[in-house]
């Protein structure tokens, strides 16, 4: 059974006046988190939809990257392609991962109401609900779209943005605020990148960590460091470890972005602390696993007496938590000064910035006739 007939049972049979015939959106978002998010919502934005407009209504759902041309313009003639190969589309919603800014404000999104297409930016609905704000914001392009009544838009509640007309370039922009919506853009481009999936990416650096830090469990000289240690420095040790490790990781695959062209210069800082940010919560995760590795087998290698004879005082649990950060924050610095990523992996492409910057470079050069 294909796409369109599981659409059409799910709808219901089309009645036969206009109003009744349905009406057919089809969401076009980008590999990796847009698509996901996208296929997470199919039902709630049908149903939404079918209550605002009093309608049956068919969700198709495509996964395909979109181009975004120099000129911040996406490409319709990939949508209007994607599009043909259904029976009846009566609204295009494209969802991509770059960040799209109108001046200093984040630009959610874009309605073509002549083109029957929608544009949404997947980073500036953030890192909270972003599936509820990504219905909300569907809801309403596609309301724009159709040219609906003003008391049928107000029932969008969209209440983090505003609409912009923009009637003389034949198009609309949620616009969100430039603080807010900028905090907001950034934490959506860190989800984009998704931590956790980076994480077991760095193998090799934990295991080589790991080996480095298994030696503060057998030397008694750490032992006695991390007894002598206050809590500040301690805290102040790891921070220390993670700073080196985040630090290597962006010089040694030079995922630090430098604009080519001025006008990116904002939208590349925007790149720039995401990928910082998300590197920071990667090294934490794996700085706290290797401490619970480390305190875990400690637990079980050091006798607690040996350790009170070798520290002139009685072994707690917490001088233990002491010799697991210590060793971790040793293991760290090593980890990531003498390790290198597997062969397989390329970090370049774990980052929101630098696949953004290969595909807004790629329209550069297409753009300057460049190889």
């Amino acid at each position: 059974m294909d796409e369109h007939t599981r659409d059409s049972e799910n709808s219901g049979a089309r009645a036969p006046d206009d109003r009744a015939h349905g009406l057919d959106v089809l969401l076009v978002a980008e590999p990796g988190l847009p698509s996901r998010r996208s296929a997470q919502v199919r039902e709630t934005l049908k149903h939404e939809l079918q209550e605002l407009l009093d309608t049956p209504v068919r969700i198709h759902a495509r996964t395909e990257p979109i181009r975004i041309d120099p000129d911040d313009t996406p490409d319709f003639n990939a949508a209007e392609q994607v599009s043909q190969e259904y029976e009846r589309v009566d609204s295009t919603i494209l969802i991509t991962e770059i960040p799209r800014y109108a001046g200093s404000s984040p630009l959610v999104a874009q309605v073509f109401p002549s083109r029957r297409t929608g544009v949404v930016s997947n980073p500036t609905l953030g890192a909270l609900a972003p599936k509820r704000r990504l219905v909300k914001v569907v809801v309403d392009c596609v309301l724009r779209i159709r040219s609906v009544s003003e008391e049928s838009k107000t029932k969008s509640r969209v209440r983090w943005a505003k609409w912009a007309g923009a009637e003389d370039a034949g198009n609309s922009r949620l616009l969100a605020h430039r603080i807010g919506g900028g905090v907001r853009t950034v934490f959506g481009m860190i989800a984009s990148n998704e931590p956790l999936r980076i994480a077991p990416k760095l193998s090799t650096a934990l295991a080589v960590a790991a080996a480095t830090g298994a030696f503060g469990i057998f030397y008694h000289s750490i032992w006695q460091m991390s007894a002598a240690l206050s809590t500040f420095r301690m805290a102040v040790i790891g921070v220390l470890a993670i700073t080196a490790m985040v630090t290597w990781l962006m010089v040694g695959n030079r995922l630090w972005d430098r604009p080519r062209r001025k006008r990116y210069a904002s939208i590349i800082m925007l790149y720039n602390m995401s990928t910082v940010l998300t590197l920071v919560l990667c090294m934490i995760a794996l700085y706290f696993s290797l401490a619970v590795i480390i305190l875990v087998t400690s637990l079980i290698v050091i006798d607690p007496g040996f350790m009170s004879e070798i520290l002139g005082s009685e072994a707690t649990f917490a001088n233990y938590l002491d010799v697991a950060w210590l060793s971790a924050a040793l293991g760290s610095v090593a980890g990531a000064l003498g390790s290198s990523f597997d062969a397989d992996t390329n970090v370049k492409e774990l980052t929101h910035g630098q696949r953004e910057r290969q595909r807004m470079y790629s329209a550069d050069r297409t753009e300057d006739g460049d190889s």
